[in-house]
């Protein structure tokens, strides 16, 4: 999903992982986040890099002004009006449903791709509390069944980009923003687990561009780990968001980059890597490589929190798949496989695991006894074009109501 000639997942702007940067982690496991002091939250613009702030964000920020920005909306109100005459409003902007009408406790400011220098003002960027109410109030539309998923996806998209032009544009790298960027990339995880059970011509579309900015966002948030760096403490949540990275590698659509983060692995801070997060997300990829399903997809279960299982969950399709695989072809053909105990090794629904076979071209049967069963050595398995895109999620309590 990353830029063309780019390895996918690469941080941009070059996450600082030398020895000395190493050194300035504290070690301990048990720290808080109480990484900079109010009075030290600004970094300096030599402290931080604008390319990786904007991630794309921005076309030419060389030519805009410095800004600190004044609007107390969420969207400022010249834009708010115009786009009322125009009728460009969202469903969600919409006052009483009226589609030329809006509010300012309603109207997001848009994502816009170019942005003038001249005409710019201070009062059409908002300031960083206004940024994270902005963000709180987009959060919150996250679990709304008004309307379809995919509909509230494309609103939340849209404007946590605009969010981040915002936040670029006043160069704003403070703990309040790193503590943004992780909300962030949860809603891009949280937007995929979700897409993936929408249906319609436009959800691979939207997927695709979710995963993209999903990784720009991840590559920010580890650059604004650096820049807000200290010798006292680290930020409570870093070995999570690192092992979100590793856990987007178990995609088979980049599995040509393990030379990338073996390299990758090199630059990450020893105590990092010792997190617990880290060492599941370690064995996860070991046992995913290793075609070990029935350790990987038992660890998932087990240990997994809700947004590692999110990341995971398309590659539980791919091991269990293997695992069919492995039965068919190893199974004696005179003693079918019974589905019951299949699908308590692959920890899924007895009727989930008959849809899986079927989809993967095997048939199942009935036994004597009325036992469904899967018949071995049949030479009618398939490997779908792009992979199976059901997904069933695993019988588990812990992710029950994912």
């Amino acid at each position: 999903m990353a830029g063309r000639n780019q390895p996918p997942y690469r941080p941009r702007g070059g996450v600082n992982f030398s020895s000395s940067s190493s050194r300035s982690f504290h070690p301990s496991r048990n720290s808080t986040k109480n990484v900079n002091s109010e009075e030290r939250k600004k970094t300096s613009s030599s402290n931080w890099d604008n390319k990786a702030a904007i991630n794309g964000d921005i076309d030419d920020i060389q030519n805009l002004p410095s800004l600190v920005g004044t609007c107390p909306f969420m969207c400022p109100v010249e834009e708010r009006e115009k786009r009322e005459r125009l009728r460009d409003l969202a469903v969600f902007e919409r006052l009483y449903g009226n589609p030329a009408k809006s509010s300012p406790s309603l109207a997001v400011k848009k994502f816009c791709r170019t942005i003038s220098g001249k005409t710019l003002q201070d009062s059409d960027v908002r300031p960083l509390s206004v940024l994270e109410d902005t963000l709180s109030y987009l959060s919150n539309l996250l679990d709304s069944t008004e309307h379809p998923f995919e509909v509230v996806h494309d609103f939340i998209f849209d404007r946590m980009r605009s969010i981040r032009q915002d936040l670029s544009m006043q160069n704003i790298a403070c703990s309040r923003v790193v503590s943004m960027y992780e909300r962030m990339v949860k809603i891009h995880i949280i937007s995929q687990h979700k897409l993936r059970r929408c249906s319609g011509s436009s959800i691979s579309s939207l997927s695709y561009l979710n995963m993209e900015q999903l990784t720009k966002a991840l590559a920010t948030l580890f650059n604004l780990y650096e820049a807000n760096r200290t010798s006292e403490s680290i930020f409570e949540n870093e070995a999570e968001f690192f092992s979100f990275y590793v856990l987007l590698h178990l995609d088979s659509k980049t599995q040509g980059t393990g030379e990338t983060l073996s390299l990758w692995f090199r630059r990450v801070p020893s105590h990092i890597m010792k997190s617990t997060e880290m060492n599941f997300a370690r064995k996860i990829l070991r046992y995913f490589k290793l075609g070990f399903y029935k350790k990987f997809i038992h660890i998932t279960e087990s240990e997994a929190s809700y947004l590692q299982y999110c990341i995971i969950e398309p590659s539980i399709s791919e091991v269990r798949a293997l695992a069919i695989s492995c039965v068919n072809y190893g199974g004696y053909k005179l003693q079918p496989f019974p589905l019951a105990a299949l699908s308590k090794f692959l920890m899924m629904k007895e009727w989930e695991l008959e849809s899986f076979c079927n989809d993967s071209g095997l048939q199942t049967s009935i036994d004597e006894e009325g036992n469904s069963c899967l018949p071995t050595k049949q030479t009618t398995l398939i490997h779908p074009k792009g992979g199976l895109h059901k997904y069933y999620p695993l019988e588990s309590e812990r992710f029950d109501s994912t």
